[in-house]
């Protein structure tokens, strides 16, 4: 079936279930928590710990999912996308990619090199490679193209983003100016997130 443009299957189900049945799973472990924190002797701080943790990965799996949603509208090129991010992360490699939504981008977008290609994870990451002209700065894909690279993007002004990095906050800032999905991965540690509505969250990639 031709991509319409339209996200007509939200559902994900076996991802959500994951998320549902870690959810269920940790709340479980939290109450039985609860009837021990009146145990003399109970020191639960590294059960909280591991907790956190675990937490940490659940939020990863449904920022997998809810990016998968954001995007499927807009793109059929998700997976490219997500493997493109798999393996930049792998490899430590900063990355950061626009995807356009409904809101128009041409006032935020400075300085991009057109690239008029369609997406697809071999050229991403060739674009982002350290030795590519085009490294610096973001990829902008409206649907299933990317537009151009180089982009340089505004960064968010907020004061509780002022310790991240120029790539997390010029995603961020973007978000807060735009519905644009932006996804970022972190040449620091890897790690790979996307910014919305101003907020930064974690994705499962591997």
């Amino acid at each position: 079936m031709a991509w319409n443009g339209q996200n007509d299957d939200c559902d994900f189900s076996p991802m959500k279930e994951m998320i549902k049945t870690s959810l269920t799973e940790l709340a479980a472990e939290l109450q039985e928590s609860i009837g021990r924190i009146d145990s003399e002797g109970q020191c639960l701080l590294n059960r909280f710990e591991q907790l956190g943790r675990r937490f940490q990965r659940v939020q990863s799996v449904a920022g997998s999912f809810y990016l998968n949603c954001y995007l499927s509208p807009f793109t059929e090129r998700y997976n490219e996308l997500s493997l493109s991010l798999r393996h930049l992360s792998v490899r430590k490699i900063g990355a950061l990619i626009v995807v356009q939504r409904d809101d128009p981008l041409a006032d935020y977008l400075h300085n991009g090199i057109p690239v008029g290609a369609s997406v697809s994870h071999l050229l991403l990451e060739s674009l982002f490679h350290p030795g590519s002209p085009l490294h610096d700065g973001a990829v902008l894909v409206q649907g299933n193209a990317i537009v151009s690279a180089a982009n340089v993007l505004p960064l968010s002004a907020m004061q509780a983003h002022q310790k991240m990095g120029t790539r997390h906050r010029a995603a961020v800032g973007l978000s807060e100016r735009s519905d644009a999905i932006v996804l970022v991965v972190s040449e620091e540690t890897g790690a790979a997130s996307f910014a919305a509505n101003g907020h930064l969250y974690p994705v499962l990639l591997h």
